[in-house]
């Protein structure tokens, strides 16, 4: 075998290798984004009393919006990593916008985020796992943590 060629099968063997190094450990059983999908991955800073936390997964769009108020159609679903038990969460397939039909001045035309709309989705706080979301490639992941207040308030009984 030529010398030269060496060095480049021994390169060709190793990227491969190199390319499974470069996903961080903690992700490795999370399954590989599908086709027209993007993983977003969330590492939550640890919490004293975790169990206090939620996350709330907010997925969108930005787009050209006037004054009417706008919402995407999607569906969230929990899903386990089989044999592992982790969880993920993914987003289905994102509608087309809808939107009230308020008459809006001129000029009221700006850019926006417009989030996929219904029921909030709201998680459980871990800082042990990443947060693992598959959304469409087309779509932006946010998210914001909630707290609960220390004191909590009792209930009147009638």
């Amino acid at each position: 075998m030529n010398h030269r060629k060496r060095p480049l099968i021994a390169l060709a063997c190793t990227l491969p290798l190199a390319a499974c190094a470069a996903i961080p450990e903690a992700l490795k059983p999370f399954p590989a984004a599908s086709e027209g999908y993007q993983r977003h991955v969330i590492d939550l800073p640890a919490q004293p009393n975790e169990a206090e936390h939620k996350v709330e997964l907010i997925a969108g769009k930005t787009m050209e919006v006037d004054c009417n108020l706008r919402r995407l159609g999607g569906q969230w679903q929990e899903k386990t990593v089989e044999g592992w038990g982790y969880g993920y969460y993914e987003l289905g397939k994102v509608g087309p916008a809808v939107s009230t039909l308020m008459a809006c001045p001129d000029g009221s035309r700006k850019q926006a985020f417009v989030p996929v709309g219904g029921e909030p989705m709201l998680v459980r706080y871990n800082s042990k796992l990443p947060l693992v979301i598959y959304a469409p490639a087309d779509v932006e992941v946010r998210y914001r943590i909630w707290s609960a207040a220390e004191n909590s308030s009792p209930a009147t009984q009638q």
